[in-house]
């Protein structure tokens, strides 16, 4: 089977009558079978993938078909599709099935995309690893023996392994773009609003966002675009029509801002910062400009990130009793056991942990000093993004400080595991839109991303913009 880096490939040769969409369904059910080991997905859907495989070829051999049609993708298991199980790779959530399907889904759906199955993640998208998840880690496939990063780290793997064309995840301070980084593929947090949050389990509402992960710009772009509009249903999407096919505009005489602290910082991988500055220098070269700057920020945004993130999970999760769905204790005895005892049997430790520091800074003798304070320096973050952003075309630092760590290296240390998200939170507290993009590969075969950010609403030109890296690296 052809490895297919893009939608309109796959598209041509199903038109051409060289392939099915029987054949490709067909094709990712047998390397899902011969890597079940990395633990990618927690469920597959091979007889609905079939069917819609099936009615799909006939719909071709018309001539009527979407927009996405031969297109299979993998869902976070933090996406609601109906009918289906969901459970946020947690206990909690033992046996429920979502009852109506996310928006996202949906309009993919509506495109006539094929659901494979759902994928493995960390504990309601609460991880930087993949190691949180109820159902076991997911490994990485360059080095198995690493983690894939996380906390989309089965959606990626899915893509980068070829289980799937592309993917589904969710970003909520960088949980697209690390582990795109990690596994060698794009991934998106597309600006807050862009997608809708209807259907996706919540971790921080003000954070969460739905992206893509996919082997190419154009797909990233066009997966984007379907997904995108505004929703009734949800009062945070951005009240705009979808966004307008993206037409890749070659660019020239860029202005790159590039962080002095990040670069600079103690913790990034020596083998990292050389590649990033190779880059930087490939790009002055052809004459593009980098501007500098201070951001003495930088140690306060992963901070202020959990600060906030976790009392917001801390309110979101609470509809998770044992009362009127998932798992309940079978040694409660009256109502306050049923409560207590199903969610410290039914949540992970990561998540007790995030639930319980979230509802300690937002204790009302906290409150003022940790809740208040992060919402401030969130303030400052936005305003210092926007400034950066207004005179240069965008933010250019790596995605993460190392390449892929081992599994178990920091999961008994959560203060290290947190500074995984040191690049990635900035897009998260500003609300701009963020991309992973391939930067090759370290000396040891492990994949390195590098990290573009441009102003809010702006992902057409981010996409531009990425398009011109991915020619500076090659």
């Amino acid at each position: 089977m052809k490895a297919y880096r893009r939608v309109t490939d796959i598209q041509a040769d199903l038109t051409a009558g060289s392939i099915t969409c029987v054949e490709l369904v067909s094709h990712y059910l047998q390397q899902i079978k011969e890597k079940a080991h990395l633990n990618a997905f927690l469920e597959v859907w091979e007889d609905e993938a079939l069917h819609k495989a099936h009615a799909l070829d006939a719909k071709i051999a018309s001539g009527s078909f979407g927009k996405l049609a031969g297109v299979v993708i993998a869902l976070k298991d933090n996406l609601s599709y109906a009918g289906h199980k969901v459970s946020a790779s947690s206990k909690i959530l033992e046996g429920y099935e979502a009852l109506y399907t996310a928006t996202a889904v949906e309009r993919l759906a509506a495109e006539d995309a094929i659901f494979i199955g759902r994928t493995n993640c960390d504990e309601f998208a609460m991880g930087a690893s993949n190691e949180n998840s109820a159902f076991g880690p997911v490994k990485n496939p360059f080095d198995e023996s690493r983690v894939p990063g996380g906390s989309s780290g089965g959606s990626a793997v899915a893509v980068a392994a070829g289980m799937c064309h592309c993917s589904l995840g969710s970003d909520t301070g960088g949980s697209i773009r690390q582990p795109a980084a990690f596994t060698g593929i794009y991934g998106l947090k597309p600006t807050y609003g862009r997608i809708s949050r209807w259907g996706l389990l919540a971790y921080a509402s003000s954070f969460d966002q739905i992206g893509p992960f996919a082997h190419s710009i154009e797909d990233i772009a066009l997966l984007t675009e379907i997904m995108s509009g505004s929703d009734n249903q949800d009062a945070t999407a951005i009240q705009e029509p979808a966004l307008p096919t993206w037409t890749p505009e070659l660019k020239s005489n860029q202005r790159f801002a590039v962080m002095k602290q990040a670069v600079e910082h103690p913790g990034l991988d020596e083998e990292v910062r050389i590649s990033f500055k190779k880059l930087l220098d490939k790009l002055e070269s052809d004459g593009h400009s980098i501007e500098w700057f201070d951001f003495p920020l930088l140690d306060q945004m992963v901070p202020a990130y959990y600060v906030l993130t976790t009392a917001e999970a801390s309110s979101n999760l609470s509809r998770y009793s044992g009362m009127m769905y998932g798992y309940r204790s079978k040694n409660a005895t009256d109502l306050e056991s049923t409560y207590t005892l199903s969610r410290t049997e039914g949540f992970g430790p990561e998540v007790k942990r995030r639930i319980m520091l979230g509802t300690f800074v937002l204790s009302s003798d906290q409150y003022d000093a940790y809740y208040e304070q992060a919402q401030k320096v969130r303030r400052i973050i936005q305003n210092e993004t926007d400034a950066i952003l207004s005179r240069n075309d965008a933010m250019l630092l790596p995605t993460t400080s190392t390449p892929a760590f081992k599994l178990g290296e920091k999961s008994k240390d959560p203060v290290s595991m947190y500074l995984a998200d040191l690049f990635t939170v900035q897009a998260n507290l500003a609300g701009n839109p963020a991309i992973s993009v391939p930067a090759g590969t370290t000396e040891s075969g492990l994949p390195i991303g590098v990290q573009l950010m441009t102003p809010r609403k702006s992902e057409n030109n981010l996409y531009d913009l990425s398009k011109l890296i991915e020619r500076t690296l090659s």
